[in-house]
Order: C-alpha cells, then structure tokens, then sequence
C-alpha cells in the first residue's frame, strides 16, 4: 500500500473523519487498502477512478457509509453483503462491467440514488427484488441493455429521476404511469415505436419537468406531435384516437437478440463525479 493511501487510512482514524477519497488511485483490490475495513465511522467512500474488478464482502463493516461511489472502475460483480449497509443513501457504480446483481441486493432501506450507468445489466438478470427500493428518489440506468422494464417499476413511488436513455428499449411498461412523482424522464435512443397511454397520467411537461426522447423510430402520428412541443405528445396518447391506433396495433417490435457487449472502457479525466 502506498504511504499515501495509508495516511488517508491513518488520518481519518486520528481525527475521526466521515470523508474518504481514495480515487485515482490505482487501487485493484479492496483488501490491499490496510485498515480501510477498521474505519466504520465513516460516512462518504469515494473509489472512483480506480482498477477494481469486485467488491469484497467486508464492505459490510463499513455499517455508517451514505455515500460509496465506484465510478470507472472494472467492476463485474458485487457481493450479497452490500445490502447490509441499512445507511446508504447514493450508491454510484457508473462506467462498471456489471451484468448482474446480487439476490439481495433489494433489502437497501435508506438508498435515495442509485446510478448503474453504462454497464451490461438487462432485465433477465436483476434479482426479483431490485424494484422493491422504494425510497429510491434517482434511478440512473442509461447505456446498458435493457429491452423492457418490470411491470413492478410501479412500485418506486418516490422516484423523481428515471433515466433510460440508450438503451434497447422496445416498449415501456403501463406502470410507469404510476411513478406520479416523477418529474424527470430520459428514453433517447434507441428502438421505441410508441408510448404507454398510461404515461399521460405523469406531469412532465412544465417548466421544471425534463423529459427527453429524441433519437427513437417513432410512429408517424407521434413523430409530427413531437414536432409541435410535449405537451402535445402527452394529449395525444390520452386522446380516444390514439387508443384506437394502439389497438390496431398491439405489436412492439420484434426483440433484438443480436447485442454486442460494453466491454471497453475508456478512461474519463472528469474525477468529479
């Protein structure tokens, strides 16, 4: 372990400090951090930047951690222990190797944001309890590949941030509609056709609101609404002449069964994220 790893373990044991900020620090392996799994005082663990490959199980001895970013790292799976910390509020694995989480990853009673940005996660390998965060606030799953969503994203109540963009969408659910808090929804890119009727029911078209589709092979109708500003999309998918069209129409497309893998990352010189 460098000396300089070890005074950042050192002092934030003398004086007791919540903050840790090991990124960029060629670390590819948690363990080789000596005494980092004695500081269970502390609240932020910043590692991104780093060359990590997994996530030992004694993450869970850090049992006061809110924050624990892993962004751009090379990390393909997590242990079942990362549901044992009852505190975390934001958990960032953005630019990671991910292709699947862990059982238990549902049972996070505290976490308000979740970023799982451009890994390989799709819906045929999330456990059956990931969409039962219910105090999740943010949920960030763009760049990864992700067909359809669960019917049980209805079930995140509090979210107010959904981003899906680039993704290989097909349809999105009716219970998204049931996200009535959701103030903000990114679905750019790539294979959407048309749109729940259901997501009408959402207020996403003020000033405040962000919602964002560009870049998807839209139905025509949808596409001349798109022309003329979202709030004209909105009232069409809840007009009678647009559930006529989704009923001649019931098909979404056919899935995609020929996906290449996120396999190369590119370093970021950003290190602020």
């Amino acid at each position: 372990m460098s000396k300089s790893l070890k005074k950042l373990v050192e002092e934030s044991q003398e004086k007791n400090q919540p903050e840790v900020d090991m990124s960029d620090r060629g670390i590819s392996n948690m363990l080789d951090v000596n005494g980092l799994f004695s500081l269970s005082h502390i609240t932020q663990l910043v590692l991104s930047h780093n060359k990590l490959t997994t996530v030992p199980p004694n993450i869970a001895e850090l049992k006061n951690l809110e924050v624990l970013n892993f962004f751009n790292n090379q990390i393909e799976e997590l242990p079942t222990q990362i549901s044992s910390l009852q505190k975390l509020k934001h958990l960032n694995l953005d630019m990671n190797r991910l292709n699947t989480l862990p059982r238990g990853f549902g049972p996070l009673p505290a976490l308000e944001v979740l970023d799982l940005t451009y890994n390989n996660l799709n819906e045929n390998y999330l456990p059956g309890n990931f969409l039962y965060l219910t105090t999740l606030r943010a949920l960030y799953l763009s760049d990864n590949d992700f067909e359809v969503l669960p019917p049980d994203i209805g079930k995140l109540t509090k979210l107010q941030i959904l981003s899906l963009k680039d993704n290989d969408l097909i349809s999105l659910h009716k219970e998204i509609g049931e996200l009535t808090q959701l103030k903000e929804l990114h679905i750019q890119g790539k294979r959407l056709t048309v749109l729940s009727p259901e997501l009408g029911n959402l207020d996403l078209t003020g000033q405040k609101q962000v919602f964002k589709a560009e870049n998807n092979p839209w139905v025509t109708p949808i596409a001349d609404q798109f022309q003329l500003g979202v709030s004209h999309v909105f009232e069409y998918i809840l007009s009678e002449t647009y559930g006529r069209h989704m009923q001649a129409n019931p098909e979404p497309p056919k899935k995609n069964n020929d996906k290449s893998k996120k396999i190369s990352r590119k370093p970021l010189t950003a290190k602020n994220k």
